[in-house]
């Protein structure tokens, strides 16, 4: 059978299976859920997508794939149920998109590199929202859902665009405007007015994250990494004091940090 036929029979089938949960003596969970209801799922399942990336597991990564993929059908069938849309619609539009903002691929348009493809593509996404009367910022698209080291990087590259950004190559005033936050910080600390204080650490955060993109670092996947390793070091620690016999409360704070060097010793034995 050929390749194509073989997909599109698999995909009717999964949608089929969506339409049979939703229809009357179908799933009683799957019949009572809605847009709204569904958010914390694509969430979820978009995490638990990453998190197999990472992990390297192709064969966990092919179930996530899968669970993130349900979580659009299912949009598409309530979808189709109030008569907004459906997934052919859904599916009309990823391909229209797609030939749309690669001219370099599917038309005449010539592009030296991924930088030059990306210029052309954020030129295009503007145009689009002209030409349906919408929002046409350079910040348009960006959603305030968005983690938000994440939304921080996308909001700098976008402000970069039109050459609203410090010259490529020089981190020097990228690292000032971190070290000016972190000053602002500290006399935000001292006046005792925890709304400055909590205006001011967001600010050093966002100078944190500039610093990050121009050093071609991702924000958002350094402070997960960061995360991982505090978390197993910490895992570490645990496991010294639980060796003792002794309980946190017996030991100070000095003696903590000499299994937390331990632990960092270990860790980086084991790269």
């Amino acid at each position: 059978m050929p390749e194509d036929k073989l997909t599109g029979e698999k995909f009717i089938k999964a949608v089929g299976v969506m339409r049979r949960l939703r229809e009357p003596g179908g799933c009683p969970w799957d019949r009572e859920q809605d847009y709204m209801s569904l958010r914390r799922y694509i969430i979820e399942e978009a995490y638990e997508l990453i998190q197999a990336i990472e992990a390297h597991d192709t064969a966990n990564m092919c179930e996530e794939c899968g669970d993130l993929l349900l979580q659009i059908v299912f949009v598409s069938r309530i979808a189709e149920e109030l008569g907004e849309f459906d997934i052919c619609d859904v599916l009309d539009g990823f391909s229209n998109k797609m030939i749309r903002r690669h001219p370099h691929v599917f038309g005449d348009t010539s592009v030296k590199d991924s930088d030059e493809v990306l210029v052309n593509w954020e030129k295009i996404k503007k145009e689009e929202r002209r030409e349906k009367d919408t929002d046409s910022s350079f910040m348009a698209g960006i959603p305030r859902g968005m983690p938000a080291l994440l939304r921080a990087y996308r909001i700098q590259e976008r402000a970069a665009k039109p050459g609203f950004d410090w010259e490529k190559g020089d981190s020097a005033p990228v690292f000032a405007k971190v070290e000016e936050e972190l000053r602002e910080v500290r006399d935000a600390a001292a006046s005792d007015d925890k709304g400055a204080v909590a205006e001011e650490v967001g600010d050093l955060i966002f100078a944190a994250v500039n610093l990050a993109r121009h050093l071609g670092v991702d924000p958002e996947i350094a402070a997960h990494s960061a995360c991982e390793k505090f978390s197993r070091r910490f895992r570490e620690v645990e496991k010294s004091v639980a060796e003792s016999g002794r309980s946190w409360s017996d030991f100070t704070l000095g003696e903590l940090d000499e299994f937390w060097n331990a632990a960092k010793h270990k860790n980086e034995e084991e790269k």
